[in-house]
């Protein structure tokens, strides 16, 4: 009988009463490892009770002190970064150093998070008018949530979850259903640290408990990291409830390639930033974009054979390079994306459906080789649409303006490239292009924790990006305060509007 994850509310671990369960698999075997419920609004609002009831005196406790409880977080997690890891690569299927460096850029926001007293210092204004002074607070907005994708499920809630606490947030996460596990041993590491109860929740389940996050009055703002329809949707309708949402969805990320380029070096960048973690990433890239026709047929004949000879394989095998791709309907969707490719009429260098595991113990595990497509044309789905798998475009360019012209186009602006030894032109696309996280000769432009997540056009709602100074502003209010004393204060009242002359 697999085993049942259980909800973690009011700082213990506590049984759904739902019936309805779905399946967690080990991607690389095709076998269930668990068993997740699906929990109905009522569970959802115990988990929003217990976090509303903690908010009052976690906003209360000092930020120096909120900070320490992150410091000492910090530490658990390095201390168990190789558990987490192995669980990742157990639900998701990424190779375990993916998923070692996965951890790792979670913990550098919880490090971002630590410096709270820093981060939540206001303005001061003297003698803004005769006798006046005016200074600004920060302060929490109460019960906040974050919805998480399957594809980083511990990186992506680490986005949300340390800089909401250590402004005096309190939190409720509803993590993927595809591999939740992971969070369970976040929460256990956050009371460790002396977090106290009810300040983080995680209640698992689907639409149902996504939907009483956005309508519940008692939580201020939302979180999220998905597709495009599903951010869009969780943006309108927090919105339409009266609260804070930053939605991050799909993405469509190109790599240009300039004549001048390096391309042994524009080679070995495609290969991770197309092929590692599947191409599960929303900052993988997808399409390369050569510029002349000579610039692509180098860098073909790198790629292809290297492409070929990608080491596919269960993510705990340390010698492998790509791991099997997180559920069977995601992989046969992939799978469709090539047959669309091919029927379009873009050429298919490589072919990843062929790919077969001749290990007994994998044979039903979800696995698929990295395909390479040449001579894409913006006008096909595959162009157009997130694949969200091993699969890399080449869109040739006649000329860098057509380059540009083509990834200001896209509907999508979260990520892109541009390999070049010419500053000039790395300059110039810096300030042309239409996205809203640009790599110069970096193949997937993450930014740092004390820099902020997010991209432009259909691949953000909301105004405020993840992590960074704008993730402090999104999880708090400003409040300004203006004090006059009563020293040498006239008599009498005023009826105009004040001006401080």
């Amino acid at each position: 009988m697999s085993e049942i994850l259980q909800h973690f509310i009011n700082g213990k671990l506590v049984e759904s009463r739902s019936d309805r369960l779905a399946d967690v698999f080990n991607p690389a075997t095709g076998v269930v490892k668990a068993k997740v419920p699906l929990g109905p609004k009522s569970e959802v609002e115990q988990a929003i009770a217990a976090a509303k009831a903690a908010f009052p005196a976690w906003a209360a406790v000092t930020p120096l002190r909120r900070s320490r409880i992150m410091y000492k977080f910090k530490s658990l997690l390095e201390a168990n970064a190789d558990r987490l890891a192995e669980i990742i690569t157990s639900e998701h299927g990424k190779v375990h150093g993916d998923a070692l460096g996965e951890v790792t850029r979670g913990l550098e926001v919880v490090e971002f998070a630590c410096g709270g007293p820093h981060l939540l210092k206001g303005e001061v204004a003297e003698n803004v008018g005769r006798n006046i002074d005016s200074h600004s607070l920060r302060q929490p907005l109460g019960v906040v949530a974050g919805v998480t994708p399957f594809n980083f499920p511990v990186m992506v809630p680490m986005w949300m979850f340390p800089v909401a606490l250590a402004c005096g947030n309190t939190f409720v996460l509803k993590p993927s259903e595809r591999d939740p596990s992971a969070s369970l041993v976040v929460a256990e590491l956050l009371k460790e640290a002396g977090l106290p109860d009810g300040v983080f929740n995680v209640v698992h389940g689907d639409k149902e408990a996504v939907d009483a996050l956005l309508t519940h009055s008692d939580v201020k703002a939302v979180s999220f990291v998905g597709s495009t329809p599903i951010a869009k949707y969780i943006y309108a309708t927090g919105a339409a409830h009266g609260k804070r949402v930053q939605a991050l969805g799909g993405a469509k990320n190109h790599m240009v390639i300039m004549p001048d380029a390096d391309i042994d070096k524009a080679a070995d960048a495609l290969m991770g930033a197309a092929y590692g973690s599947a191409g599960e990433r929303c900052m993988a890239i997808s399409v390369a974009v050569p510029v002349t026709d000579a610039v692509a047929d180098s860098l073909l004949e790198k790629l292809i054979p290297r492409v070929k000879s990608l080491k596919i394989g269960p993510g705990s095998d340390p010698a492998m390079e790509m791991g099997p791709l997180v559920t069977k309907p995601h992989l046969e969707r992939v799978r469709g994306y090539i047959d669309i490719g091919v029927d379009e009429g873009a050429k298919l260098l490589v072919d990843g459906r062929d790919f077969q595991m001749d290990q007994p113990d994998y044979a039903k595990g979800y696995f698929l080789g990295g395909s390479l497509f040449d001579h894409v044309t913006t006008a096909m789905r595959i162009y157009k649409e997130e694949i969200f798998g091993p699969v890399l475009s080449v869109v040739r360019s006649p000329d860098y303006e057509t380059a540009v012209q083509m990834v200001n186009e896209h509907e999508f602006g979260n990520g892109v490239a541009i390999f070049t030894r010419d500053g000039d032109s790395a300059r110039a696309f810096a300030a042309d292009i239409e996205v809203g996280m640009v790599g110069v000769n970096v193949p997937i432009p993450v930014p740092m924790a004390f820099h902020s997540f997010g991209g432009w056009k259909n691949s953000l709602f909301g105004d405020h990006h993840m992590h960074g100074p704008e993730g402090v502003r999104f999880y708090t209010k400003l409040k300004t305060i203006t004090t006059r004393w009563p020293t040498g204060i006239r008599s009498g009242a005023d009826f105009v509007m004040p001006t401080m002359k």
